[in-house]
């Protein structure tokens, strides 16, 4: 391993530690640090991506154009994860919310199994 790709290896675990505990802060109410929460999460966030970047330039690569057509999609798939995500959250986490939690969940999968339909297409 080169110390190029030791370096990134590093950085990238530490990004995404900052991002998941950043994540545990928001989400666990226990910690009563949601307003800190964000700030680390958002921190992480960033740190990834300047760091996937920096990779990307690093090999000779230009940066990518934004392909709208392609950012249109993987929105489609960020929101079908949120769906389903909120659906699992309200079942774990607030009381008295497991059928609403369930039926959002159902949603979250059925928008899920469209997402090779709207990559791909129907043929």
């Amino acid at each position: 391993m080169t110390k190029k790709n030791f370096m990134f290896l590093v950085l990238t675990v530490v990004g995404g530690l900052m991002f998941a505990l950043g994540m545990c802060m928001c989400l666990l109410p226990e910690w009563n640090a949601f307003g800190p929460g964000v700030a680390v999460t958002a921190l992480g966030a960033v740190t990834l991506t300047v760091i996937g970047l920096m990779r990307w330039i690093m090999a000779g690569k230009p940066v990518p154009a934004i392909d709208w057509n392609k950012v249109g999609k993987a929105a489609y798939c960020v929101l079908a994860a949120l769906v389903l995500g909120t659906g699992m959250a309200m079942i774990m986490a607030f009381e008295g919310m497991m059928v609403p939690g369930i039926i959002v969940g159902i949603v979250g999968i059925v928008l899920g199994l469209g997402i090779i339909p709207v990559f791909k297409g129907l043929k």
